[in-house]
């Protein structure tokens, strides 16, 4: 698949204490899906959408994942972020990201979304968006960021997790400008929140912040019951 997006971030450094009792071993983006590593599932996804060079920042248990992909996968360059110490979500995208230059993806490790990786930069060009937001409609948002947008997809509201009568949600997928990595510059090493602190830092500046509604398949293992249901469902879409 052709593609301009050739670069993506995984945040794979959480320890995962929410799945704690359904996979004790292991970094969560490695739990098991049909015998095959969540993350494995994630990098071929994206593989088969046209990227070619994933950073992956990894923290607690990280030796796993790195003997498990290697430098190279699939034909793909990975390259490893270490948190030496926890930095949250925000802290290592910040990290991860503080050399990239041009439009990259970033994703969360424990987040699958079916997205047209080329649609997704098409509408984000459109827009001039520094950041576009994969989001998702669901019917419950207490668990997730609820998202108020307008009707050609500007973002116009965070809402927070307890947020009544929007169904958008964060789908844990972005489409980032390299030149927000200025924003943060004096961050790099801190540990935040990409959702708590980052998202409204960035939409509170001048910058455009736009989403992008995906209807494909969307699944987050962060929950016991969650994880079970993945098994069916990569067992019949993947």
């Amino acid at each position: 698949m052709t593609t301009s997006i050739k670069k993506a971030i995984i945040l794979a450094g959480g320890k995962g204490t929410r799945l704690r009792s359904a996979v004790p071993n292991l970094p969560k983006p490695m739990a098991p899906i049909n015998n095959v590593p969540f993350l494995e599932y994630l990098i071929s996804y994206w593989i088969g959408q046209g990227i070619k060079e994933f950073f992956l920042s990894v923290g607690y248990k990280k030796d796993i994942i790195i003997s498990h992909f290697g430098r190279e996968y699939k034909g793909s360059q990975i390259s490893y972020v270490l948190e030496d110490e926890a930095l949250g979500t925000g802290g290592a995208f910040i990290l991860s990201s503080k050399n990239i230059k041009e439009t990259f993806l970033l994703l969360n490790g424990d987040t699958f979304v079916e997205i047209d990786l080329q649609k997704l930069a098409n509408h984000h060009k459109k827009n001039n968006s520094i950041w576009t937001i994969a989001v998702v409609k669901k019917d419950d948002i207490k668990r997730y960021l609820g998202i108020k947008t307008s009707d050609s997809g500007e973002i116009l509201e965070l809402a927070s997790k307890s947020a009544k009568g929007e169904n958008f949600v964060n789908a844990g997928a972005y489409l980032i400008n390299g030149e927000i990595r200025t924003l943060f510059r004096d961050m790099i090493g801190k540990a935040c929140s990409l959702e708590n602190d980052l998202l409204p830092l960035i939409h509170s500046s001048d910058c455009r912040v736009y989403s992008f509604e995906v209807n494909g398949k969307f699944i987050d293992i962060g929950l016991p019951e969650d994880y079970y249901s993945a098994q069916d469902l990569f067992k019949r879409s993947i």
